[in-house]
């Protein structure tokens, strides 16, 4: 048996790997997708041939998670549940996507993840991995009752490792969990789950790695400007930029004035809350600036049918259906939406706040002529108009008014006499 193993190098996927090829006794492979962890992937390769791997996979998919899955869910505007801008689950698509293609490259009868059986990620992989290979088997070791049995706690992990000889840091465990890729960090477990805990306090700033405090920020704002085609930003402060650039470029800026820190409890797909904390630097002035676009842009109807569907959308990238039918279905609307979504967004980046400083475009759609309260030289708007449009609005609610206060009844028209039978001569 041959089996693709998602693997980061920390504790439990190497105890994950070691255990699958042996309970299994299978061959395992190592893939480890590059999303922007960064320092996180050094010696991997190394590591994972040494724990029991017969090859290791490391591969850089940056500029495909940025340019096909950052850049579409940016142009739907979506949020889950108001707050979170979804960098973890926009992450797990892409690498159950590759993970796939490996093992249908290497002749692979299973995937494996180490994905908890309280998480969404589990669904996540599961999700992508049915829609693109159906009749390949996934093995999840936190789900099978023997794993747990085996791994009560991280001391046996540790024992584990130190008995196999798996090379591990056995260091004191962080008091949280982080999850990082280019577009995110995400901090949950641990302290955090005590959700009156204050982590943003100045005594917790040490977790925080894209972003400095608000309070740390410079005292001096900071003005940019973003450059959008099509509802992509192709530029930032006038420099040309592939989706990759855009994210690492506003990544740094965002970083250094404390933008894009959220705190929230939200609800995960498979039934409990969760309390997560996250750093969104650059994708929180990508979203607030491809707004601001829209608004000089795009049709009235069409943001309002756009927007109906953002928590749709949303949910459907959290739950794991990226691949399903019927997200490709909004992402062929959401481009349509998108076609006139180009020109310059300025903003204003200050102690954690992202404040519009100015929008222009070739394709605007405000027109000050039109919408000025001086006289309209174009004639396009005749304010008595109003009078009937406001009229006509108001009558359901006059008769709604009238109604609900015991108004007239109607009166019923009398009824007609019949006639008179004819009388035979």
């Amino acid at each position: 048996m041959k089996i693709v193993v998602a693997y980061s190098g920390g504790l439990d996927t190497s105890v994950i790997l070691n255990w699958i090829k042996e309970k299994y006794s299978a061959e395992v492979i190592a893939f480890c997708a590059d999303v922007g962890q960064e320092e996180e992937l050094k010696g991997l390769k190394p590591k994972a041939l040494r724990t029991g791997a017969s090859k290791c996979y490391v591969d850089d998919l940056q500029a495909e998670f940025a340019r096909d899955f950052i850049f579409p869910m940016i142009q739907s505007g979506a949020l889950y549940e108001g707050e979170y801008f979804l960098g973890t689950s926009i992450a797990r698509p892409l690498i159950a996507k590759r993970m796939v293609e490996i093992a249908k490259a290497e002749g692979a009868d299973a995937v494996a993840h180490g994905a908890t059986g309280k998480g969404n990620d589990q669904v996540r992989f599961e999700l992508t991995a049915a829609a693109l290979s159906p009749d390949l088997e996934v093995i999840a070791p936190w789900r099978e009752e023997r794993f747990r049995k085996d791994f009560p706690g991280r001391a046996e992990m540790i024992e584990y490792c130190r008995l196999h000889k798996v090379p591990v840091e056995a260091s004191a465990k962080k008091p949280y969990s982080m999850d990082r890729n280019l577009l995110h960090i995400s901090y949950e477990s641990g302290i955090l789950e005590d959700p009156w805990f204050d982590a943003f306090a100045p005594s917790n700033s040490g977790m925080f790695k894209l972003s400095v405090s608000p309070e740390a920020a410079p005292d001096k704002p900071e003005l940019i400007t973003l450059d959008f085609i099509s509802g992509n930003c192709v530029a930032v402060n006038g420099k040309k930029l592939d989706p990759l650039g855009v994210m690492k470029t506003l990544n740094k800026i965002g970083g250094r004035h404390g933008v894009g820190r959220v705190d929230m409890v939200e609800n995960r797909f498979v039934g409990m809350k969760s309390r997560g904390v996250y750093e969104t630097p650059g994708g929180s002035i990508l979203h607030f600036a491809h707004r601001q676009m829209e608004s000089l842009t795009m049709d009235r109807e069409v943001m309002h049918l756009r927007d109906g569907l953002i928590p749709t959308y949303s949910t459907l990238v959290y739950n794991g259906f990226w691949f399903a039918p019927e997200r490709l279905a909004l992402q062929a609307l959401v481009t349509e939406s998108q076609k006139n979504v180009t020109g310059t967004v300025r903003v204003r980046l200050y102690k954690g706040n992202i404040l519009a400083a100015g929008r222009r475009s070739l394709v605007s759609l405000y027109r000050p002529d039109i919408a000025t309260m001086e006289a309209d030289p174009t004639q396009a708007y005749n304010q008595g108009d109003a009078t009937g449009f406001i009229r006509l609005n108001a009558l359901r609610l006059k008769v709604a008014a009238k109604v609900a206060k015991g108004g007239k009844k109607v009166k019923k028209a009398p009824a007609k006499k019949k006639p008179a039978p004819r009388q035979r001569k």
